[in-house]
Order: structure tokens, then sequence, then C-alpha cells
């Protein structure tokens, strides 16, 4: 081929995405171990030296397109399949965080809205290069994925404590605090019954048992303390906060963007509640979490 051979046109076809798949057959008089071999290596599906017959030549140029179009066709099954299950696994997933929503009638869009605001927190952060080692854009599908299963463990909560009107006793705090604990044990038999570690799985048992914990230490189930809460629970705390601000309880009104500004800032902040990374990027983009409220307004009166 004058001015470029069949190993380098190969090579410029595997470039282009247009052209990535297409079956190469090498028609060739070089016929040495070395150049088929490479021929091969290169992502020829076949090599005919020369001379040939033309029946055989059409034959196998036959054979190959139909394997092609076998293979094309196989792909976009497994694609289909694969869409399918995800799109199932999702609406499992919203499905058991609406199951425990369900059941606590005071928190009516919670689900809905912490979702949005876990991934806006996490896009801000990776916008900001923050957690680089730990949070790529992959991570953020995966927490926008899994924030509705933040408080499964609700579900093992008695309906006396759960739906009670007004304050809960110390023993019935006691007792809701557990919802974290309960939840990690959802997760992890149903990591049981996949059998292999599943991404989002680990995901939503960091967030599930974490988000309640305080970088200082104070929080609970475990009273972890600053980088020793998962990513996930950092960042689940600053939304669950935000929400439980602004969402109307039998105990108390439904506070303001701004009075729910200032309650974080004063009550909580960063480095007592908050990561101060994660709050420094929540503070950079609090009327985007404004705005997902107000656009998500179940509950908020």
């Amino acid at each position: 081929m004058p001015g470029m051979n069949g190993f380098a046109t190969i090579q410029e076809l595997r470039k282009l995405p247009e052209t990535q798949s297409t079956p190469v057959i090498f028609l060739t008089a070089r016929s040495e171990p070395e150049d088929v071999a490479k021929g091969f290596e290169l992502g020829g599906v076949d090599y005919i030296t020369k001379p040939f017959h033309g029946i055989e030549l059409r034959s196998r140029v036959r054979n190959h397109l139909e394997l092609h179009s076998y293979r094309v066709s196989l792909e976009q099954k497994v694609l289909a399949r694969t869409r399918e299950t995800t799109i199932l696994k999702d609406i499992t997933i919203l499905a058991m965080g609406e199951l425990a929503e369900h059941r606590d009638a005071n928190t009516g869009g919670h689900i809905n809205r912490t979702r949005f605001f876990v991934k806006a927190l996490a896009e801000a952060l990776f916008e900001k290069g923050k957690f680089s080692d730990i949070l790529t854009q992959e991570d953020i599908v995966l927490l926008y994925k899994t924030a509705p299963l933040h408080d499964i463990g609700k579900v093992a909560i008695r309906d006396s404590i759960l739906l009670k009107e007004g304050r809960l006793t110390a023993e019935e705090f006691a007792e809701m605090k557990k919802h974290t604990i309960y939840g990690e044990e959802v997760i992890d038999k149903l990591a049981k019954m996949a059998g292999e570690p599943m991404a989002f799985l680990e995901c939503a048992r960091d967030m599930v048992g974490s988000h309640h914990e305080k970088y200082d230490g104070t929080g609970y189930p475990r009273g972890l303390v600053g980088r020793n809460i998962p990513l996930a629970g950092r960042i689940m705390a600053v939304a669950d906060v935000y929400d439980a601000l602004r969402t109307r309880r039998s105990y108390k009104k439904a506070f303001s963007h701004k009075e729910t500004m200032y309650i974080m800032d004063t009550e909580d902040g960063r480095g007592r509640h908050f990561d101060p990374d994660v709050y420094d990027a929540f503070l950079c983009m609090e009327h985007e979490f404004a705005r997902i409220a107000e656009e998500n307004s179940k509950g908020i009166k």
C-alpha cells in the first residue's frame, strides 16, 4: 500500500471511534510467521496470503461479517440487560428509602431532598479538588444513588418512638440512635446475599452508619473523630442537618434558609459537627441548597 502498509492502516483505524470495531482482514503477499502474528496482535480478524481463491476470500469475508454482526447484537443485548439491572437496582434503593420515610410522617420529602443535597455538595467538593484521592465522578454517582438508604434502619424503630408527637425522652432517643446500627445490619445482609463486594453497598453502609457522627467525636453510634468518619457520612451530615432544620416537626417550626444557616453556623459549624472542608464547600453553594429545598418543598412549611 503506497505510503502506508496494512499494519499502519489498522493502527489508524483503531484510533477512530467509528472504525474501532470494524473487522479487518489482511490480504497480502507477506507470509512470514512474524508478519502473521503481528497482524493478529494489531487486531486483525484474519490473515490471507496471496495467491488466494475468490471463493475462499468471499466465504471468509462473509463469515467474518456474520460474526461481527452477531457480536454487535450480543453487545447491544448485554448493554440493554445492564441498563435494566441498573434501573432495577436504583428503583429498589429508592423503594427501600421511601419505605423508611413513609413510616415517619414528619419527614415528607426528606429522602428526595437529601440525595440532591448530597450530589450537589459532592460535586462542589470535586470541583474544588477536595478529597481527590477518594472522591471521583463515579463516587458522586454512588453517593447520589445510595443516599436514599441513609435512614433505612428506622424501619426497625418502634412506632411509639418513631411517630411520637413531641420530643423524645432520653431513653427513647437512645433507642432512636440505634437506627444507624440497624441500618448497617440491613446493608450487611444485602452484601452477604450479593456474595461479593459491591461498591454501592459499601458506600451505603458508610453513609448509613456514620451520618450522625460529628467531626469532634461527640456524635453516634461510635463517636468517630475527624477523618475517621467516612466521607459519605461527613457529606450526608451536612445534608441531613440542613434538611431537618428546614422541615417542620411536631415540636418545632420549619426554619427559613437564613435561620437554618445561622443555627448551623452557631450551634454546629465547621470543626464541631461538620468536616471543615465539607462545611466550607457548603457555605460556597448554600443558595443551591435553598433552591433544591424550594423545588422539593414537601414537608417544608
